[in-house]
């Protein structure tokens, strides 16, 4: 399948007139935000650690010459940088690319290795298997995917070792866990939760005076994140229950989340959420 940025329209009517401003992607994976930021007139730097995307970043650098700029790395590594932005968005998950190349493990509609990693390095879903206790690995269950009985489940997928994405599918006896089953492996693969706690802290140093950071999240997990430490930016210390927006570091942007034309030609979006603050001063 093609793959369709998410909520693109509602991103760039929010950024507005983004002409000669600079813009983080932190999440470039098939380049369609940077693209159209960059067909916007902004510069973008942009963060992948996903090492099948580089070919479609060398073709956007051909394109736009240096007012792109790629960094092959994970979004957490962005805290590293020494510039500021106008803005910063992230489009979180998994990708359309990464779901439809079956060889790379993250798909239960087509058998392969149990591999699931982002970056290709580092533990596999079948290593960290292999390494998980029954407790440590329910918890991975319970936490990143809601899964009920997970401690049944995670002493069956311990006791029989899964090397295969249709090894581990069968396991699950209850078919509506397969793909919470699934998408909690690779988020505990990734460390994806870590990962944006880490890429969040450093937005405040990053963005300019009125910049925005806007976030595209697809399950309740990332999105109680990011609402909670927008939450946290727009409230005044003293105060925690009480937001006092125009004194506060940020201001909340209203969440938008798909309407009914983008569902309709993009389904895979309908789990989005777009949630964005911008810094008061």
């Amino acid at each position: 399948m093609k793959h369709i940025p998410v909520l693109l329209n509602a991103i760039m009517r929010e950024l507005g007139d983004i002409h000669g401003k600079t813009i983080l992607d932190a999440t470039f994976g098939a380049g369609g935000y940077t693209r159209a930021f960059l067909d916007a007139g902004a510069s973008v730097v942009a963060f992948d650690r996903d090492p099948n995307v580089v070919a479609d970043a060398n073709v956007i650098a051909a394109d736009f010459g240096d007012r792109f700029r790629f960094v092959p790395q994970n979004f957490s590594q962005m805290a590293d940088l020494d510039e500021t932005f106008d803005a910063i968005v992230f489009d979180l998950g998994i990708s359309s690319m990464q779901i439809d190349i079956a060889e790379r493990g993250f798909s239960f509609r087509a058998d392969a290795p149990l591999d699931m990693r982002m970056s290709g390095d580092g533990m596999s879903a079948r290593d960290l298997i292999q390494q998980s206790s029954v407790a440590d690995l329910a918890k991975i269950l319970r936490d990143y995917g809601d899964v009920k009985k997970a401690n049944v489940l995670a002493r069956a997928i311990i006791e029989n070792q899964p090397q295969t994405t249709f090894q581990l599918r069968d396991l699950i006896y209850d078919k509506r866990d397969i793909a919470p089953v699934f998408q909690a492996l690779r988020i505990a693969v990734n460390d994806e939760m870590g990962e944006l706690v880490r890429a969040l802290s450093s937005v405040p140093k990053l963005l300019k005076p009125h910049g925005k950071c806007l976030v595209v999240t697809f399950h309740s997990i990332e999105d109680r994140i990011v609402k909670n430490t927008f939450r946290e930016w727009t409230t005044l210390p003293g105060n925690p229950h009480i937001p006092v927006a125009a004194s506060a570091p940020f201001n909340l942007i209203r969440a938008v989340v798909p309407d009914a034309d983008e569902l309709e030609h993009n389904p895979r979006a309908r789990s989005a959420h777009c949630r964005g603050v911008q810094k008061s001063y």
